[in-house]
């Protein structure tokens, strides 16, 4: 690890950071982020992983940052995928099930329309 000694030193790596911050961000615009806690799984969350890779390798999208998480919450909505597109707030869908992952995919993260039917209300 680089050893401050100057003010200098600490801003260029404040800079650095923020550099790396921000092509993180750029780089995925568009997060996929899959509960994978331990009801998630038990309701088939790994499924619905494996739906979304799938759709995104074989529709060959790259500009989508695929995440998984622990328990979001919602035991009784399982699996939960949260969708962020930019800086626009997240949506939660619920009882996401492969076949709900592809065309939550193909309106709400390509399409850009919300899939309102499956979206759990905060």
């Amino acid at each position: 690890m680089n050893k401050v000694k100057s003010i200098e030193d600490l801003k260029r790596i404040r800079e650095e950071a923020l550099k790396k911050r921000d092509a993180k961000t750029l780089s995925g615009q568009k997060q996929i982020i899959v509960g994978m806690g331990t009801v998630g799984i038990a309701a088939g969350a790994r499924d619905t992983l494996k739906a979304i890779l799938n759709f995104i390798e074989n529709e060959k999208l790259s500009d989508i940052v695929v995440r998984q998480t622990g328990n979001i919450g919602w035991d009784s909505h399982e699996p939960i995928v949260q969708v962020i597109i930019g800086e626009v707030e997240k949506v939660t869908y619920g009882k996401v099930t492969p076949e709900i992952a592809v065309k939550i995919l193909k309106e709400h993260v390509v399409g850009g329309k919300i899939v309102k039917e499956y979206v759990i209300e905060a």
